[in-house]
C-alpha cells in the first residue's frame, strides 16, 4: 500500500530496489533547534525593550493603531520592514502592546 513505508527488497530493480538495511535512530541535530526561543533570550529582549523603548516608526504605528488605522499601519510597516509577512507580525505585536496599555489605565 502507498501509505505504508517503502521497504527495500534487496533486488536491484523495481520501485523498492536496493540493499536491505535497518534505519538508525539518529540524535537530533543542533540545527533543528534553530528559531526556538530560550528563556534567556526572551528575558534579554524584554529587558532591552524596557531600557531602550520604542523606535520612532513603532511609536507612529502605535498612534495610528490607537485611532483605528489598521490598514494604514500595515502599509507603513510594509514600506519600513520590506515584507508583508514581517509587517503583519509587527502590527500584531504593536496592537497587543496598545491593548495592554489601554487596560493598564
Amino acid at each position: 500500500t502507498p501509505s505504508a513505508r517503502m521497504v527495500a527488497t534487496g533486488i536491484a530493480v523495481g520501485k523498492n530496489k536496493g540493499h536491505v538495511t535497518t534505519k538508525r535512530e539518529l540524535a537530533p541535530r543542533p540545527a533543528s533547534r534553530k528559531g526556538r526561543k530560550s528563556k534567556h533570550t526572551t528575558f534579554v529582549r524584554k529587558l532591552v525593550r524596557e531600557v531602550t523603548g520604542y523606535t520612532p516608526y513603532e511609536k507612529r504605528c502605535m498612534e495610528l493603531l490607537k485611532i483605528g488605522k489598521e490598514k494604514r499601519v500595515l502599509r507603513f510597516l510594509n514600506d519600513r520592514l520590506g515584507s508583508i509577512r514581517r509587517a503583519k507580525a509587527k502590527r500584531e505585536e504593536l496592537s497587543e502592546i496598545v491593548r495592554t496599555l489601554r487596560f493598564a489605565k
